[in-house]
């Protein structure tokens, strides 16, 4: 996209190379303001037309939705993917945030957009084939040479298969399939509308140009409306933010050398105004003045007024308007000055003053390009700063060169940006905006863009060292170069700042107290334990009855399993959860959750994985007998024949072993040539120790092994954390201790034993999986040197569980994958 900008305007500077900026300020003010209100009512009538794309996409897909609705979504979309491109990315956001709210799901969303482009490009591809075939010698000037005969045999095939499609179309409603999408296709009468609606549009867009150009007659029509034809499909597919530079490189390029390019230039620059800027302006407007009325509306603290703060258009309708103000007074510094308004002010303020705002202005809109990505992340900051800046930016304009238009427009943004500051609710730094790669380039064409039309507008102007230091009331292009140099220096320290501005600080952003006792007693699974590892911040409920738990990890806010207690309180801890982390700019994964907790994860947005299987036990069925059991009868055995012996020691007791204890953990560890880990397990911790009793093995009266113990209030399930045992103790310790953990489980009435999760275990790496089952079954079958995947299902089956998938929650995309990398360094290298 970058390249095709600069290609273009490097095309359109060929093109205007004898084509000064002062015969193109004359023109433009020369346009008749009878051509300008033609072309105004022209335009609103291609808007209006823009409306039944969506009109008649609705009515094909079966949902009819008030014109008003429909109507707001076509206008909000075209004008933003008119301005800014990518019109997949930008009008389509558009659309879902309005046709969503009327409860059309994703789906028919993608079905109005496709139907809708498909009007489009039918009446672009149907009116020009019309063009070529009645004016074929025109259009081959305008198609850069093509032999008319050529032309007129490409139209009539575009043609006929047009008329193909109709006769289809007119045989029964057909579907189209594309795998598990389908699109209902209109019949032919409405695919014959459409063609209408799409041609009638291309004919009042191209119109609403070609008046404001004085003198032409209509036999120029055709010429021009092929070059107009192909000059939107160009710019269309090159993706360039409103194909500047490139759709009026192919317009003057495709008409024929004896036009004036004088008056053509002045053309397009009002035709951008009118066509492109003030339907954008107005539909911003729009957007604005409804997105503040919600967000001023009490909202009760409701989850609809915090999700529609979290999801509301205006902060991206506030960051583009705020970008395109910038923009404009970078490009307004670049640009000479008015001379009759440069004289009047001269007479009145001195011209260091004139001077210093010149410079200040140009600064002022380079600061507005970079804190338009702090307004389209929601910071508070950003908001304040970018107001002071519009106000400042107003008077500027008006102290450099009475530009009261710049000034008009800034302060309107200024207006729309205070209607709408509820949106703007993240607290943090004024200059914590995290530029993207794309926000940079895009800062950088925006500049280069600007820098382009100085050296365009200053081309007569011979170069010189004395052109920094000259200071006169029309000194317009040494004004530029300072300004340029002051932009430069500018976006310079900002850049340096970023790189070296201390690293973010891990917040505190708990509860500030431990996990409540009344949702402890509701607990159904064995890892709520995990809540007294001393590790954790909590989100309690106000009734006490339900918390999770989770911790910090760089922008990551990773929530340890499902939430403990009351499951009627899960829905509001989780979205309470999810907005602070939004607050705060954090992602949201949500670790090692169970079924229970999927259908909450994705109403809540999250993606969801597979990440593992746990192995489960019933205790009410186990025992040792038949030949499924036969390994652990035999390491059981052997383990007794060389003097194990197992007990459970109470919690109260803890102290009298510890020692013991702590000498068997020590060992293991070395053993292991691991360190403790975190979050998703306990370590040893005398404190952690004594919350809990423990299964001991001892040899000779010494301890050997041990594993304290985890269970449930309701006796549902029983599980082990710490399991440890030391180099010296008899072959199948372990076993030993699990059988008979197990069968005192089953004596004290536990319905299930946990013995934890396999991870990665359960995924499938079939040809049609999604890339992390397939990553995911790779690292398990090929990654046992980094950790035993295989061994440890294995070890774990010979107790013949039930296994039961656990999952992750997070981002999308990248967004996950770095919240997973946060979760291993939060846990720790490898798993204990």
């Amino acid at each position: 996209m970058l390249a095709l900008m600069a290609l273009g305007l490097t095309a359109l500077g060929g093109l205007l190379r004898n084509v000064h900026a002062h015969q193109v300020r004359q023109a433009f003010h020369a346009i008749p303001s009878k051509s300008l209100l033609a072309c105004l009512a022209l335009t609103a009538s291609s808007y209006l037309l823009l409306t039944f794309y969506d009109v008649l996409a609705l009515r094909a897909i079966g949902r009819r939705l008030p014109y008003v609705k429909a109507a707001l979504a076509s206008f909000t979309s075209y004008t933003l993917s008119h301005n800014l491109g990518l019109s997949l990315l930008t009008g389509g956001s558009a659309r879902y945030r309005i046709y969503a709210a009327e409860g059309l799901s994703l789906a028919e969303v993608a079905q109005v957009i496709a139907l809708a482009s498909a009007t489009f490009w039918g009446g672009v591809f149907a009116t020009t084939a019309i063009a070529c075939l009645l004016w074929p010698r025109s259009a081959a000037i305008s198609a850069l040479g093509l032999p008319p005969p050529l032309l007129q045999a490409i139209a009539a095939a575009v043609l006929l298969a047009f008329a193909t499609l109709l006769f289809v179309a007119g045989r029964g409603r057909r579907t189209l399939c594309f795998h598990r999408w389908r699109l209902p296709l209109p019949g032919a009468p409405a695919m014959l509308l459409q063609l209408a609606v799409g041609a009638l549009d291309l004919a009042a867009a191209s119109a609403a140009l070609f008046v404001l150009v004085p003198g032409l007659g209509t036999p120029m029509w055709p010429a021009f409306f092929i070059a107009y034809a192909t000059a939107i499909i160009v710019a269309l597919l090159s993706h360039v933010p409103g194909g500047v530079g490139v759709f009026e490189a192919v317009i003057l390029a495709a008409l024929p050398p004896e036009i004036d390019r004088v008056q053509w230039a002045a053309a397009l620059i009002a035709y951008r105004l009118i066509y492109y800027l003030l339907p954008f302006a107005v539909a911003a407007s729009l957007v604005l003045v409804r997105e503040g009325q919600r967000l001023r509306h009490p909202m009760g603290r409701t989850l609809r007024g915090l999700r529609m703060v979290t999801t509301g258009l205006a902060p991206l309708m506030t960051a583009a308007l705020v970008f395109l103000c910038g923009a404009m007074l970078l490009i307004s510094g670049s640009l000479p000055a008015i001379p009759h308004r440069i004289a009047l002010l001269d007479a009145v303020v001195p011209l260091a003053f004139i001077e210093a705002s010149h410079m200040a202005g140009s600064l002022v809109g380079a600061a507005l390009l970079v804190l338009s990505a702090g307004l389209y992340r929601r910071l508070d900051g950003a908001f304040w700063l970018t107001r002071g800046l519009l106000i400042a930016g107003a008077c500027f304009s008006l102290a450099k060169g009475l530009d009261y238009e710049e000034a008009a427009i800034a302060l309107l943004i200024a207006g729309m940006l205070q209607w709408t500051k509820p949106a703007f609710y993240r607290r943090t730094r004024l200059i914590n905006a995290a530029f993207t790669p794309g926000w940079i380039a895009t800062v950088a064409t925006v500049v280069g863009l600007s820098l382009w039309i100085g050296f365009f507008a200053y081309k007569h102007v011979e170069y010189s060292n004395d052109l920094w230091w000259h200071f006169a009331e029309r000194g317009d292009a040494s004004r530029f170069l300072r300004a340029s140099l002051g932009t430069a220096l500018f976006l310079a320290v900002v850049a340096l700042w970023r790189l070296f501005r201390p690293a973010p600080t891990d917040a505190h952003p708990g509860d500030g107290r431990g996990p409540p006792e009344p949702a402890l007693t509701l607990a159904r699974r064995a890892d709520a334990n995990l809540a007294l590892t001393g590790d954790k911040y909590f989100l309690s409920s106000e009734s006490g009855r339900c918390f999770l738990m989770y911790r910090q990890r760089g922008h990551s806010w990773i929530v340890m399993g499902d939430p403990v207690g009351d499951r009627r309180e899960w829905a509001d801890l989780l979205w309470r959860l999810r907005e602070r982390a939004d607050a705060a700019q954090g992602r949201l994964l949500l670790y090692q959750i169970s079924a229970d907790c999927l259908p909450l994860a994705i109403e809540t947005g999250l993606q969801v994985v597979k990440y593992g299987e746990e192995a489960h036990i019933d205790l009410r069925t186990f025992s040792l007998d038949g030949p499924g059991a036969k390994s652990l009868r035999h390491a059981a055995r052997r383990a007794a024949r060389d003097g194990a012996s197992f007990e459970i020691l109470p919690a109260r007791r803890i102290d009298a072993v510890m020692d013991e204890l702590a000498r068997v953990s020590t060992d293991w560890l070395q053993a292991k040539r691991q360190k403790e880990k975190h979050f998703s397990i306990g370590s040893f911790n005398p404190a952690y120790m004594r919350r809990f009793d423990c299964a001991l093995v001892r040899r000779e009266g010494a301890i050997v092994a041990f594993a304290n113990i985890w269970t449930t209030p309701d006796r549902s399930e029983l599980s082990v954390d710490l399991m440890r045992h030391s180099v010296d103790a008899p072959y199948g310790t372990m076993d030993f201790l699990f059988t008979r953990l197990m069968q005192w489980g089953r004596d004290q009435g536990y319905a299930w034993f946990n013995l934890g999760m396999a991870p990665l275990s359960g995924l499938e790496a079939r040809r049609l999986a999604p890339l992390w089952s397939k990553l995911g079954a790779l690292v398990y079958e090929h990654g046992n040197r980094l950790y035993g995947f295989e061994g440890l299902r294995a070890y774990k089956t010979k107790f013949s569980p039930l296994w039961e998938p656990r999952y992750v929650a997070g981002g999308q995309g990248l967004a996950l994958g770095r919240a997973l990398i946060d979760l291993q360094a939060l846990i720790g290298d490898g798993r204990g």
